[in-house]
């Protein structure tokens, strides 16, 4: 898998259009919610990155597409967004007590040993700053139409129809279209997890709610 980028030297060359932003923000709230679901199902020996990148291409998820891992600029936004997303769940657990061990060979959620903090007091955590920075996913247009088309599945190239629109509002659970995107991915979040086996779920219902979030989230791109 990539290794940690170097955070000194990298500045963004090219400004991604709002929409392509808008995009990036609500994919990565789907991803998020997908991260943690398959890091608490396989427990507290945790995943790799390539176990978790696998089983976000798999059902019920097929969040991200086919990936070459012999190509550097193939592989980026890929890796990129998967840590973006990692980092915004570790700072997620922290209020609760949990911790998300991150690094490329294990990536494994636990109960915090110590009191929640992104490093040595007064002290930058870089590489987290880092991959916080959507700026950082910045490249030409053309390659961005190009990642999404050839490794990203889970968005509509097309803005839903209304019914399905309001099919997939009923199937989270809303009577009406809410105004913004934050409540859907709120409601999204509950029922997932209230879906995992654990709690007497399985992955027929992750996989509907999966297929009602995706439908939404390209209606409010």
């Amino acid at each position: 898998m990539m290794t940690s980028p170097d955070v000194t030297a990298t500045e963004p060359d090219t400004t991604v259009a709002s929409s392509e932003l808008r995009w990036l923000e609500q994919h990565t709230e789907h991803l998020l919610v997908a991260v943690e679901h398959e890091l608490r199902q396989v427990g507290p020996g945790g995943l790799s990155e390539l176990e978790l990148i696998k089983s976000l291409q798999a059902e019920p998820w097929a969040l991200i597409g086919s990936v070459n891992y012999h190509e550097p600029d193939q592989l980026y936004p890929v890796h990129f967004l998967l840590f973006h997303v990692l980092y915004r769940l570790r700072d997620q657990l922290a209020p609760g007590g949990e911790s998300l061990l991150i690094s490329p060979l294990r990536l494994t959620i636990t109960q915090q040993q110590t009191v929640a903090g992104d490093g040595l007091p007064g002290e930058e955590d870089k590489l987290r700053a880092f991959y916080l920075d959507l700026s950082q996913y910045h490249m030409p247009e053309a390659t961005i139409h190009q990642m999404m088309d050839n490794f990203w599945r889970g968005q509509c190239r097309t803005r839903p129809d209304l019914p399905a629109v309001s099919e997939a509002a009923g199937t989270l659970g809303f009577t009406e279209l809410p105004e913004h995107f934050s409540p859907i991915k709120q409601r999204f979040r509950k029922l997932v997890m209230q879906a995992h086996p654990d709690r007497g779920g399985n992955t027929e219902a992750v996989q509907k709610l999966n297929e009602a979030f995706s439908v939404l989230k390209a209606h409010y791109a």
